[in-house]
């Protein structure tokens, strides 16, 4: 194994120290910096650019996976955390390998075997996903805009709109672009507050003030911000259910 560099991104600085002594038996990886939450751990990746990162999930600010959301660069991940119930998603993100805590010096070993076996330190952006795995709904929606980082609470969100290969996120103070698909956001929603009323758009039931019939089978959604929407047959059949009408 050629020599490696890495960085350790977790809130806790025990988990931190106990991965420094770990690594004091494998003289190839290099650690080059620590991060304590998320906002710094991108910001150092994006300067750093290290070969591996050993991340933890849960953490203050934004979570892991919000985190390699706001990459330019993406090295191998590790992660580190003693939550199970993420797992399949951590292996969406091109995951080495997925360490439950406490791990033992031998388990952490293996990972860095499989760090050894891997055809190429240096990965791709890893693919959306197309199906949400969130055991409760998302409550942020974290973007990155330019060099801003903005977080959106999802009360916040009068509707979304699709625009290509990226979603249109539209509050009151603005709108924003994020690069994944309405399918996942549709899943991943509360869907007792969100409803898909077109192949275009989500809404936020809690800004909707007015349905008219349009013809046949078209309708047309009022939001209090002013805002007119598009309401497919199915969509309007799904807002029937929620809204009680």
């Amino acid at each position: 194994m050629n020599k490696i560099t890495a960085i350790i991104i977790d809130d806790e600085e025990p988990a931190r120290a106990l991965i420094k002594v770990y690594l004091g038996d494998h003289p190839k990886i290099t650690l080059i910096g620590e991060a304590t939450n998320g906002f710094e751990g991108a910001k150092l990746i994006n300067e750093a650019s290290p070969d591996l990162v050993f991340l933890d999930i849960q953490m203050p600010k934004i979570d892991g996976f919000e985190m390699l959301e706001l990459l330019d660069n993406h090295p191998k991940i590790i992660f580190c955390t003693a939550y199970d119930q993420y797992a399949i998603k951590a292996f969406e993100k091109n995951a080495v390998d997925y360490l439950l805590k406490p791990f033992s010096k031998s388990r952490f070993a293996e990972a860095i075997d499989k760090l050894a076996n891997a055809h190429s330190l240096k990965t791709t952006k890893p693919s959306l996903p197309l199906v949400a795995d969130y055991r409760t709904p998302l409550h942020r929606i974290v973007i990155k805009d330019r060099k801003e980082i903005v977080i959106i609470d999802v009360e916040d969100i009068h509707y979304i709109a699709a625009q290509d290969d990226y979603v249109e996120i539209h509050t009151q103070a603005g709108k924003w672009l994020k690069q994944q698909t309405m399918k996942y956001l549709e899943q991943a929603l509360d869907q007792a507050n969100f409803v898909r009323v077109h192949r275009k758009y989500i809404v936020n039931i809690s800004q909707v003030v007015k349905l008219d019939k349009m013809g046949k089978e078209s309708y047309l959604l009022g939001l209090k911000s002013g805002v007119l929407i598009d309401v497919s047959a199915s969509g309007y059949q799904l807002l029937k259910q929620q809204l009680s009408i």
